[in-house]
């Protein structure tokens, strides 16, 4: 391995350390002690690259390095595939390394998203279980690209065309991924350089698996017709969105609690049920006034505060144009059991108030069901 060579260090090899060092440079450890990270690890080129150049920094004394191999259970042999790669991470240097079997549930998801999620439920297990600060993902900008083109052909707004970040919080677990500057073939080479064999994933080449598709088929294509560095591109594309969709989530967050009535206080018009229920209400001149930018990131935000779910584009601009409406009516009927009202004007409220009702379904008297809107109850 790199660590114990006699001649020069790749280049590569480099690279790959400096990402790693450079990402995990704001995680405080405790007690005296460096911080613990684990290295999310599926045997592959990159998630195992990612894990030498990690380890490097271990036995640097700046980190503390474990691992964890989820094995989803969707393949014949993914165990023994799971625990080789533990083993491997045991031999270079890595402490704890802990082995999660999933069950991967596709009731609600396509196969790539249910593997996402019971993948994204074992790591943050196993930080609950470790106390770890991070867990380090081992995506490089092929797999960015991959997923700004699939942003691209789901019709999707700024921050799904911003990829994937360096640094997210996700249920309270702080997820790094410092190779979005790396290409996959530069992990192979770092693989080859520290003397590491990597698991090749058959489903990688399974072109009917969208991902798969748009990595053998639709960059290479898109490589030949419009010259090479297409995935450099799509990759810096994200970087410039990422920026920008967090500078519009801010002033989204921002936006939203000047609109928000303040909890408790009666709406203009608003029942006595409808008062006690839990809702979130909006002031309508606030929501009106607020640049189209950012207009429908405070409603989508409104919905989940008000316990639904993140609304389709369809839904949500059913809702921003009864939001833009005047007068009393409802119900406009969003993801999660949510229900929008329109509440009239009152002293307070010049132009009414937007309610958003979760698991609500009944029309109170003070309000008319809204006529041609696709997302109202006739």
């Amino acid at each position: 391995m790199q660590h114990g060579r006699s001649g020069r260090l790749h280049p590569v090899v480099a690279r790959a350390r400096r990402a790693v060092g450079r990402t995990v440079s704001t995680l405080e450890g405790t007690a005296g002690e460096p911080p613990l990270v684990l290295v999310g690890c599926s045997g592959g080129a990159d998630s195992l690259a990612l894990a030498a150049a990690t380890l490097h920094l271990q036995r640097r004394g700046t980190l503390r390095v474990g691992a964890v191999v989820v094995d989803h259970q969707l393949q014949e042999g993914s165990a023994d595939v799971a625990r080789e790669t533990a083993a491997t991470l045991r031999a270079m240097g890595a402490d704890p390394v802990l082995v999660e079997r999933v069950s991967v549930s596709r009731e609600r998801h396509g196969p790539e998203m249910a593997a996402r999620l019971a993948r994204y439920g074992a790591f943050a297990r196993a930080v609950q279980d470790t106390g770890a600060a991070a867990v380090l993902l081992g995506h490089t900008r092929d797999d960015q690209a991959e997923t700004v083109l699939l942003g691209l052909t789901r019709g999707s707004g700024t921050r799904s065309l911003a990829g994937m970040s360096e640094h997210h919080v996700l249920d309270g677990v702080t997820y790094l991924r410092p190779f979005l500057w790396l290409t996959r073939a530069e992990t192979e080479t770092v693989c080859a350089a520290e003397g590491l064999d990597p698991w090749w994933d058959p489903t990688n080449r399974d072109t009917s698996l969208t991902r798969s598709r748009i990595r053998h088929e639709v960059l290479p294509y898109l490589d030949a017709q419009l010259g090479p560095g297409v995935a450099k591109a799509l990759a810096r594309t994200a970087s410039v969105l990422g920026a920008d969709a967090d500078y519009l989530d801010e002033q989204a967050e921002l936006a939203l609690h000047a609109a928000l009535v303040t909890p408790g206080e009666p709406g203009p018009t608003r029942s006595a049920a409808a008062a006690a229920s839990s809702s979130v209400v909006l002031d309508s001149a606030a929501v009106q006034g607020t640049p189209p930018a950012l207009r429908r990131r405070v409603l989508a935000r409104a919905c989940v505060l008000a316990g639904g779910e993140t609304s389709s584009f369809e839904r949500l601009t059913a809702l921003e144009d009864f939001a833009l409406g005047h007068g009393a009516a409802g119900p406009v009927q969003m993801a999660g059991k949510v229900a929008a009202w329109r509440h009239r004007p009152d002293a307070a409220h010049a132009r009414g108030c937007l309610e958003l009702r979760g698991g609500s379904r009944t029309v109170t008297h003070e309000t008319t069901p809204t006529q041609n809107n696709p997302g109202s109850a006739q």
